[in-house]
């Protein structure tokens, strides 16, 4: 049975509850170009893609996103780190929800603020916690994301204290991590929230989101961070996502990949429709040829699947090689 999470608007689309899983991706354009990431906005929606996030490191990125807004027709959220300004200038430009991690952004007043504006226009806020999203004191000490700092939170951003708590990095102490930085906001008056807890470790993340299913009614956010390339970063993902939504855990979901957003909105797809947990597009099926195969299989199912990718039709295409797969399937 699927978790039951309270619902959260995002722009014009609601998760949590029992609305369907969202997908999202993320640009790698550079925001500040327009152009260019209003290209991509676009080419990701045509793929299924539901939430865009962008990142947003300068003001010009920051304030570019109302701009991209009047081109695009899915929800925008703004991934924000380190400087609370540009969390409250995205929100006033218009993003439809911002990713933050309070252990980086600041003192309680800097946060205060982005809490005070995220209510003000009624913007959720994803508390976010990775590897990616280093605290300010870290960064500081060790003057950067080195080896020496990463070794102190490893995965979720992981505080050193927690660490040793946990005796190493565990999916224990990425829930604690992630539910003390939710407090932290609810202590403020807000609660319109997100939560997301990613691991690279595969095994690590399956756990972190059993150990939370129990410790929140908030929408979570599901993906196995910093997976790798679309081939290993692809099956990863589906191993670990595919695991944790057959658990009914999960509102959102990213395909984490080092390639063409357009692949992970693709795997994202493939996973969801395998699970029978989204319809609609067209399945192929083929055989993994032998020695009987004739033709060139390898080359027509390719072709096949690069045909029929864009049409949203609820068929499933085989296409088999042989006398023994061929009529019966």
């Amino acid at each position: 049975m699927r978790m039951k999470t309270r619902e959260i608007q995002i722009g014009s689309v609601t998760i949590g509850g029992e609305h369907p899983i969202a997908i999202q991706s993320m640009t790698n354009t550079k925001t500040e170009d327009v152009e260019a990431t209003v290209r991509q906005i676009r080419e990701l929606t045509v793929a299924g893609c539901d939430i865009i996030r962008v990142a947003v490191p300068t003001m010009e990125a920051a304030r570019a996103i109302s701009e991209i807004k009047k081109q695009i027709s899915i929800p925008l959220v703004a991934d924000i780190h380190f400087d609370y300004r540009l969390a409250i200038e995205a929100v006033k430009n218009g993003a439809d929800k911002i990713r933050i991690n309070p252990g980086n952004i600041g003192d309680r007043s800097r946060i205060q603020a982005v809490v005070d504006t995220c209510k003000e226009h009624a913007v959720p806020i994803r508390v976010g916690v990775n590897s990616g999203s280093l605290e300010k004191h870290l960064l500081e000490k060790y003057g950067g994301v080195t080896p020496e700092a990463l070794v102190e939170v490893n995965s979720g951003s992981l505080e050193k204290e927690l660490v040793e708590k946990y005796h190493g990095v565990t999916a224990e102490g990425i829930v604690e991590s992630a539910l003390d930085k939710v407090k932290i906001i609810e202590d403020m008056g807000y609660e319109n929230l997100v939560i997301s807890i990613k691991s690279s470790d595969v095994l690590n993340g399956i756990k972190a989101h059993e150990c939370i299913r129990e410790k929140t009614d908030y929408p979570l956010h599901v993906g196995i961070t910093e997976s790798g390339t679309v081939f290993t970063g692809g099956l990863k993902s589906a191993v670990g996502i595919g695991n944790i939504l057959y658990q009914g855990i999960g509102d959102t979901i990213r395909v984490s990949l080092t390639g063409d957003p357009v692949e992970e909105v693709r795997a994202a797809n493939v996973i969801l429709k395998s699970l029978g947990l989204k319809k609609g597009g067209i399945s192929v099926v083929s055989c993994p040829t032998c020695g009987r195969t004739q033709i060139d299989l390898i080359g027509l199912a390719t072709k096949v699947e690069k045909m029929v990718a864009d049409f949203d039709l609820d068929l499933k295409v085989a296409v088999m090689g042989c006398v023994v797969n061929g009529p019966g399937e």
